[in-house]
């Protein structure tokens, strides 16, 4: 046991409309507001089909999200094969860095590709972000290259 208390918040599958404008508000914030991606860019056709994901403090104060996209829309992402899903759109608010949300949100991922029968998640991480990953169990592929003209590498988990 560390001592540390219990985080105070809650991470889970977004299961209506107020829940998905809570995560495209954690997204507005952090990819649009703090790294400059073009708002016409950060929500695209996959989001309706996606299953997002929404960390929300105790007090109903939205701290991060994340999508996973299954089927057709994965292959479309990764080039896989249909049993491998696509992680992806992961951002924690600046205030909720540090409490362990980008963890619990991937996790939560993870979680849902399992219970859909997937057999491993990929995901296009941003550069700085790729010891984030490996920590968690992701291991690199393939060239380095740009989205959003931010520098990413693919990514892939078996579950």
């Amino acid at each position: 046991m560390s001592g540390r208390p219990a985080p105070s918040y809650v991470v889970r599958v977004a299961e209506d409309a107020a829940d998905r404008e809570a995560c495209f508000a954690v997204r507005k914030e952090v990819f649009v507001g703090e790294q400059g991606v073009p708002e016409d860019i950060e929500y695209d056709a996959y989001d309706p089909g996606a299953v997002h994901v929404l960390a929300v403090r105790e007090d109903g104060v939205p701290l991060g999200t994340g999508r996973l996209l299954l089927g057709e829309a994965a292959v479309a992402q990764t080039g896989a094969d249909p049993s491998v899903g696509s992680l992806g759109r992961l951002a924690v608010a600046a205030h909720a860095r540090g409490l362990g949300v980008g963890v619990a949100l991937v996790r939560a991922i993870e979680d849902a590709a399992r219970a859909r029968g997937l057999a491993a998640v990929d995901l296009h991480a941003q550069t700085h972000a790729l010891g984030f990953y490996e920590r968690l169990g992701y291991e690199a592929y393939g060239p380095e290259y740009l989205e959003a003209g931010i520098p990413h590498q693919a990514m892939r988990r078996s579950l």
